[in-house]
Formats: C-alpha cells, structure tokens, sequence
C-alpha cells in the first residue's frame, strides 16, 4: 500500500511514517523544506517538498495513495501564531480534503485533538458527542482544530471517506520538542514547586499510532475517536512524574484565579516585547477544571488501549536520558 503522511516529520507523524515503512509499505512524507528532520533521518521514506497551505504540493504528494493521514498542525496556544494556526489548521485541512479528492485516496484520517470538543461538566467524562463549548476568548489552537474538523465534515459530504481521531496530550518517545514531554522536563529541571487544581488526560504515543492504524482499518466514516489515556489530577501527574525521576513533588496548591491574572499579565508583556510568555490565557483557559475524557468508544470499536501513566513516563523519561536531552 502506498500511503501519505502530512506533518510526517512531527511526533505523529514520524511514527506512522515508521510503522508502515516496517510493515513493508511505501511512505510518502509530505515536509516543508525548513522542516527538522530529526525523526525522519533512520527511517526509509520518501521525502515530498511542500506544504499543506499549497495544493499543488498536497497533490503531487496524495499521487496514487490510497491512504493519507493527516497530521500536519501548528500547536501554539500564543496570539502571533494564531493567524498562522487558520492558515494550517484550517485553511491546511480544507486543501487536504480538496487534494484527497481529486487524487482518489481510499480513505484519510484526520488526526485532531480533545482540545476540538467541549470540556466536561464537573464529575463527567467528555466523549465524542461532547459539543465544543469554550467560550470565546479562546480563538487559538482549540479554535483552530474544532474548524479543521469542520473542512473533514464538509468533505465528507462531499463523499470523501474520512475519519477522525482525538489524541489527548501525548508523551513518548521521539517527542524532541517536548509538546506533551514538558511536563518531564519542567519536574526533571525542579521547576514545578506549585500545582494547581484541576486534571487532565496524558495518552502514550505508541497507544496513539495504533489508534490511527486501526481508525484506518476499523473506523467508521465520519466519526470521531478519542485516544487518550489515563483520567488523573494535575497533582497525581506530576507526583507520579516526581517519584520516577526521584525530584520532589509539588506540594502547594495554587489558587487557579492566581494563575490566570499571571497569565494575562504575561501576556501584555508579551505583546511588547514579542517574546513568547511562560503563560497565556489559552494555555491556562482550562486550569481549575477536571479535563477528562472516555476512551470508551475508541476501545470498542477500535480495539484501542492505554498504556498506564507511571509506565508511558518511564519509558520517556528513560528515551530522553538516552537521548541526552535531560
């Protein structure tokens, strides 16, 4: 089979990319020509110049593919990326849809994120049906993934065959820039004295890969899965993440209104110095809440399971030891 991976030099990416080039089948790389490389350089892939904001390139690289997953995303929760976030995240999917159309792919998975569905009430899980509801100071990367998922639905209509998957916060191996992985950094470095109230979901990332291979294989057309991991508080993440590293655990709450003022602060400093803020408001619109989600469907329908957390933070703690990067 021969098979398209846009973003197939993210952490997402790279891995897809990996599996099926083991498994035998041809794997095409859709890569920006100032893309880092670092996670394509031991795999057998074949490298196509381009850029999901530019079709014609989306076109040359979808050529003959029957499968095409669909990776590429700009993850920024800062204002100055947020133009540029439409220009990919959006804008980037409908070119994708259009490409995977006129190119006659199979099928196309679409991978989204939970930060595309609403959040919880107190004491539920979200799932699949959960309707985004953020409110509207939130116009980043929430926004920009529950709209790229619009471009996938509208190309469904249009008779494209098409699945959507919903990755939690991923950690694992071959996160060389540290998106889910901060967490292990900030804790390894001593930086996390306070936690704040509130939880979050934590999925493993080779948990993720085989959730979209088996949405290729299983899923059904126009539905959403979510893949993600262990339901904890932030104070149980980072204990567990303290005791594997052998660093003390944050032990003092603090208060979620603390935070936020700190994060506005931060950025109006921000907007006059240009440089991106430890926080922003984005980043922390869902601190204080209980962001947990339902693997339930994913499980059911897909086969998909979780990696407990204390072992995915194991596993990455000891890559990025091997690595050199803590």
């Amino acid at each position: 089979m021969k098979i398209a991976i846009t973003g197939g030099n993210g952490f997402i990416g790279s891995q897809l990319a990996a599996v099926h080039s083991e498994r035998g089948h041809t794997v095409r790389v859709l890569v920006r020509p100032s893309s880092d490389l670092t996670n394509l350089r031991s795999l057998t892939v074949e490298h196509c110049p381009g850029d999901v904001r530019n079709l014609d390139s989306l076109l040359r690289a979808f050529d003959d593919c029957e499968l095409v997953f669909h990776t590429a995303a700009v993850v920024s929760f800062w204002k100055p990326l947020y133009q540029l976030q439409h220009e990919v995240n959006v804008l980037g999917t409908r070119n994708v849809v259009t490409a995977a159309r006129r190119a006659g792919v199979r099928r196309l998975v679409h991978t989204s994120s939970i930060a595309a569905l609403g959040h919880p009430a107190d004491g539920l899980f979200a799932d699949e049906t959960t309707a985004f509801n953020w409110d509207g100071s939130v116009a980043g990367y929430k926004r920009s993934k529950y709209e790229g998922e619009l471009e996938i639905k509208r190309g469904i209509e249009q008779g494209l065959d098409a699945v959507i998957v919903n990755p939690a916060v991923v950690i694992g191996p071959g996160d060389v820039h540290f998106n889910g992985g901060d967490f292990i950094r900030s804790v390894a470095r001593g930086f996390v004295p306070f936690y704040i109230h509130g939880g979050g979901n934590i999925a493993f990332v080779d948990d993720v890969v085989r959730g979209h291979i088996t949405a290729a294989e299983k899923g059904r057309t126009g539905e959403r899965y979510i893949l993600g991991g262990e339901n904890l508080t932030h104070r149980q993440i980072f204990q567990t993440i303290a005791q594997i590293i052998g660093k003390p655990a944050p032990r003092i709450p603090l208060p979620v209104a603390v935070v936020k003022a700190a994060a506005r602060v931060l950025d109006v400093i921000s907007s006059m110095t240009g440089k991106k803020p430890l926080l922003t408001p984005e980043l922390v619109s869902g601190a204080g809440l209980l962001n947990w989600y339902s693997t339930a469907k994913a499980e059911r329908e897909l086969g998909y399971t979780i990696t407990p957390f204390r072992t995915a933070v194991e596993r990455t703690y000891q890559w990025y030891r091997e690595q050199g990067l803590l």
